[in-house]
C-alpha cells in the first residue's frame, strides 16, 4: 500500500476557504471501501426459500373465483365494443 503524505493543517481565513476545506473532508469520508457479500449462492437460495414461505398463496377456490371474474369482465368489454362498433357503423351508413 502506498504511504499517505501528511499535509500541514492550515486554518482557513475566509468563508470560501472554509467551504473548500469542508468539501475536502467529506470527499475523504465518502471514499470508504464498500463491503461485498461473498456468501455462497446456497445461502441466497435459502433466503429466497424463507421469503417464499412467508408469502400468502391464494387457495384453489380464490384462483377459480378470480379466473371467472376476469373472463366475465373481458366478455362484458367485448360486448360493449361490439355495440359501439355497430352504432358507429349505423351512423356512418345514415350520414354517407
Amino acid at each position: 500500500m502506498a504511504k499517505e503524505k501528511k499535509q500541514k493543517v492550515v486554518k482557513p481565513d475566509t468563508n470560501e476557504e472554509k467551504k473548500q476545506v469542508k468539501k475536502a473532508k467529506t470527499k475523504k469520508k465518502n471514499t470508504k471501501k464498500k463491503t461485498v457479500n461473498t456468501a455462497p449462492k446456497e445461502s441466497y437460495l435459502k433466503r429466497v426459500g424463507k421469503e417464499l414461505k412467508l408469502v400468502k398463496w391464494p387457495t384453489a377456490k380464490d384462483v377459480l373465483k378470480y379466473t371467472i371474474s376476469t373472463i366475465v369482465f373481458c366478455a362484458f368489454l367485448c360486448v360493449i365494443f361490439m355495440a359501439l362498433n355497430l352504432i358507429m357503423s349505423l351512423l356512418r351508413g345514415w350520414v354517407a
